[in-house]
């Protein structure tokens, strides 16, 4: 084992957790990326990205139809392939499979088993952190976050967020790989950030075997 910090992390968890800057925050915290003389660009991908329409607010990896099913698990295996070829590297993702599988078996009713993905990232030594925040604390982030956003009508009913939240768990708890389930409804980004470090200290999650 070598002591170059090279930490691989998915955060997963329904909206209003606070899920991108904390990815924000994780990819500039001396804990997990050493400290920083200068400022560089760490690679910081997410699943929710809108690639395969051509227009704001389209489909992508999570919510993909059913026409787009061979594209969107090519997609994985194409991202699982960069990790294996990269994996001395650091990798922050902002929501990934489980989003996919939870949209798609909700929305759809497609029932999708990411077995064979896990059993790559857990070799490669990602770590799941899912993002949760208190059922009561949902419409104070929401307010926060209607002074910025671009599409406010998604948040009209928080009943939808906190159900997401409760599948949210059931898959984390399902899944193969490490998982810290990390409270938001208080805490600051920076602490939240700290939390995450320390974790990732404590099961030997900042290096490569």
């Amino acid at each position: 084992m070598g002591d170059k910090l090279c930490p691989k992390i998915i955060l997963e968890g329904t909206r209003l957790t606070g899920k991108t800057d904390l990815a924000f925050a994780l990819n500039e915290h001396p804990q997990l990326v050493g400290p920083r003389k200068y400022r560089y660009h760490s690679p910081l991908i997410s699943a929710e990205w809108c690639t395969f329409t051509n227009f704001p607010w389209g489909r992508g990896l999570i919510n993909f139809e059913a026409h787009e099913e061979n594209q969107a698990m090519e997609t994985y295996r194409t991202w699982l392939k960069l990790f294996q070829l990269q994996r001395y590297y650091s990798w922050m993702i902002d929501r990934f499979h489980l989003s996919t599988q939870l949209y798609q078996r909700e929305v759809f009713g497609r029932i999708y088993d990411f077995g064979w993905l896990e059993e790559g990232l857990q070799e490669l030594g990602f770590h799941l952190v899912l993002c949760i925040r208190s059922h009561d604390s949902f419409e104070a982030a929401r307010d926060e976050r209607l002074k910025i956003s671009g599409n406010p009508s998604q948040y009209d009913n928080l009943d939808v967020f906190r159900r997401e939240q409760d599948h949210f768990i059931e898959l984390a708890t399902q899944s193969k790989l490490p998982v810290l389930k990390l409270d938001v409804s208080t805490a600051s980004i920076d602490d939240l950030a700290g939390k995450v470090g320390d974790w990732m200290s404590s099961m030997g999650g900042l290096y490569a075997d």
